[in-house]
């Protein structure tokens, strides 16, 4: 006859291994749950700041105590002057993975200021301006565009290639100081999709999809959790440490 006395008899290192693993692995999910409630704060903030109206350009005066991270995504209204023989080149692809270049051109606001503006994507055959004449915008002109700050370089991010004009991240101070130009703003605008003369720059090329895989980070160290806590019970089971004893 059975009775309800159940035992479990656990082994000592086969515990503690176990226990130290289920601590990390709750710690690693339990990480991700926090990093999940972190990226849905900045999606929201970035598209609560993307549907705001345009401000102004914040004053020079400012710029050197501004908060570029505080400015990042509001949309900005600028006018002023292209300097279009100071083009720059960053590398990088269109929505279809086509390689081109994005083209930066210096503004100079009315105030003598200079703000890098990313005026859009361009094949590569169309880099140098002779193939898109009427894209350039020459005299006084007005555009809208979203600030960003500048590009933090990555460990695997390419060197600048300031000799052939072409770069891999877009970094104002490092940009002005290649054209040698002074006043430049310590941020970059990227221009709205208003449609440009001849169809390139094609503008509008702001990111605002942000990778959120957390949930499914989080749930794959629980589930490691779960499985390795039903190993440890089989492996008990098996080994007649854990069940009821008899009468």
């Amino acid at each position: 006859m059975l009775t309800q006395n159940r035992f479990f008899r656990p082994l000592l290192w086969p515990t503690v291994l176990t226990l130290v693993s289920l601590g990390i692995l709750i710690a690693l999910g339990s990480w991700q749950i926090e990093r999940l409630n972190w990226k849905l704060d900045l999606i929201a903030m970035i598209e609560h700041r993307m549907a705001e109206p345009a401000a102004d350009v914040p004053a020079e005066s400012g710029w050197p105590e501004l908060d570029l991270k505080a400015l990042e995504y509001h949309h900005l209204r600028l006018a002023g002057s292209f300097i279009n023989d100071k083009e720059l080149y960053y590398f990088t692809q269109n929505d279809k993975g086509e390689a081109g270049y994005d083209i930066v051109t210096p503004l100079q606001l009315e105030n003598g200021s200079v703000v890098l503006v990313d005026r859009g994507f361009v094949p590569l055959e169309m880099k140098d301006p002779a193939t898109r004449v009427a894209g350039q915008i020459n005299g006084p002109t007005t555009l809208t565009g979203v600030a960003r700050a500048p590009q933090a370089r990555g460990m695997f991010s390419a060197v600048d290639d300031v000799a052939k004009n072409i770069w891999f991240t877009r970094d104002p101070k490092a940009m002005a100081a290649a054209l040698k130009l002074d006043r430049v703003a310590p941020f970059y605008v990227d221009a709205d999709a208003t449609p440009n003369a001849g169809g390139f720059p094609i503008g509008g090329r702001t990111q605002v999809t942000i990778r959120n895989e957390h949930l499914q980070y989080a749930l794959t160290w629980f589930g490691l959790a779960a499985v390795l806590f039903a190993i440890y019970l089989s492996y008990h089971w098996s080994n007649g440490r854990i069940g009821r004893r008899k009468t």
